[in-house]
């Protein structure tokens, strides 16, 4: 066995990278981190039928959106390549050739290479799941036929999955094999390849499946299943990744929200859990939510940023680190960030139908608004705190409830009923923008 921990990803581009894929190279990412090793990359592409560019590009993104870098693998490079397989023909036949002349391959009358196998009893211990044993001399076809020998290759020269993966394995020096425990039934055959090749296994972790709650199999048109929309849908690659990570496997106290230097110190197969993983789309939002309010201001213009320019929402360069503080704490996705403070960009915003005729149809609405214009005027000082106790001495002198001032004022200062605090929203518009606004509602709303 090779000192060097090494643990490898290995999708096929045939449509998207989905969730169960990711948390596959997350574990993996996860466990190589944790110990000092290496991860690989590497695109499983021999069938070139089913075979998507855009797919391999997606693979990148998403990892990368993610945080996983690939110590090897494309775009990166290493002393194990290529990290294709369709590339990778010559080191397929060299193999083939060592099992050809050991006598453990033969070809069938449909052309077919088939592997003979050993049909003897097996047993290994899987990393999760515990010891395993197989008696493969009585293992059956799904028709409950004796199990036929293994292709290898068919007859069209096109390679088994079977075969490259162990080959890749095996010419990558991977140490430890995790994947999802639907590749559990393979291993036992895996393992056979790898003695007939003289070569000792890898150690194999079987990780749980991912479910719905309804505990169906997630798949690929279950909401949340695209790591695409996670991008496209305003979450927090670190929030994600916290989630991901937490699915089918716990650190075994009551800590949930992780810094991911902790989470890498604290990975360890042996507490990943055997039974299925149930996904919910509702928690990884609450996750999201925590992360947005508890990130630094500094990390939160970077994430909000892109879907500001998307959304053609300009805010003032000196305005903006306090605009988007006033929202931050009440953000689920980043997709909200534009709509919630695109009153601050423009003085022409329009104005909700509802908020209109609910507050400044009013009767004495308008006239509340123009009271405390005059008194906003006259302030020298235009801070939360000083705005908020004119407002309410203002009240007081005149025998209202400071509503009547509140709700006209947010309605006229931001054109909606709802947002963030309004004196602290009155604070960073400013006092000539704000009374400019009281003035505007006046003019466009008087009877």
């Amino acid at each position: 066995m090779h000192p060097e921990i090494r643990v490898r990803f290995a999708p096929s581009p045939t449509g998207y990278l989905h969730v169960g894929g990711a948390r596959t190279a997350l574990f993996n990412w996860l466990f190589a981190r944790h110990h000092g090793g290496k991860f690989i990359l590497r695109i499983e592409d021999t069938d070139r039928a089913r075979h998507n560019e855009d797919a391999v590009q997606v693979i990148y993104d998403g990892l990368r959106w993610l945080g996983l870098d690939w110590d090897e693998g494309p775009e990166v490079g290493g002393p194990h390549g290529p990290y294709f397989q369709s590339e990778r023909e010559a080191v397929y036949q060299r193999y083939a050739d060592q099992l050809s002349a050991a006598g453990r391959v033969y070809t069938d009358e449909n052309g077919a290479l088939r592997f003979r196998l050993p049909r003897q009893p097996l047993a290994f211990d899987d990393l999760v799941c515990g010891p395993i044993e197989v008696d493969r001399s009585k293992s059956q076809n799904r028709d409950g036929a004796l199990e036929a020998d293994m292709t290898i290759r068919r007859a069209d020269g096109g390679w088994i999955f079977h075969f490259v993966n162990v080959v890749d394995d095996i010419d990558m020096r991977i140490t430890h094999v995790i994947r999802g425990e639907d590749h559990l039934s393979n291993t036992a055959k895996h393992i056979e390849l790898y003695q007939a090749l003289g070569v000792q296994p890898p150690h194999f972790g079987h990780i749980p499946l991912i479910l719905n709650k309804d505990g169906s199999k997630m798949s690929k048109r279950d909401t949340g299943a695209s790591i695409t929309s996670y991008l496209d849908g305003g979450y927090v690659p670190e929030a994600v990744l916290n989630y991901f990570c937490l699915l089918g496997w716990s650190p075994k106290d009551d800590r949930e929200i992780m810094p991911r230097e902790e989470i890498v110190a604290r990975f360890d197969l042996a507490n990943v859990n055997r039974k299925g993983a149930h996904f919910d789309l509702a928690k990884c939002d609450w996750f999201n939510a925590q992360y947005l309010a508890q990130m630094p201001l500094e990390r939160y213009r970077e994430l909000a940023a892109p879907w500001l320019a998307k959304a053609g929402v300009a805010l003032p360069a000196d305005q903006l680190d306090a605009v988007l503080a006033l929202e931050k704490m009440k953000v689920t996705h980043l997709t909200e960030v534009p709509d919630r403070v695109a009153f601050f960009a423009t003085d022409d915003f329009p104005f909700d139908p509802a908020a209109v005729e609910k507050t400044l149809r009013k009767p004495g609405a308008l006239d509340r608004l123009a009271q405390l214009a005059e008194c906003y005027g006259a302030l020298d000082a235009f801070d939360a705190a000083t705005l908020e106790a004119q407002l309410k001495q203002l009240a007081t002198t005149l025998g209202v409830k400071p509503a009547e001032f509140i709700h006209p004022a947010r309605v006229a200062a931001s054109g909606r009923s709802v947002g963030p605090s309004l004196y602290h929203m009155l604070e960073v518009l400013g006092k000539a923008r704000v009374l400019a606004r009281f003035e505007r509602a006046r003019g466009q709303f008087a009877v």
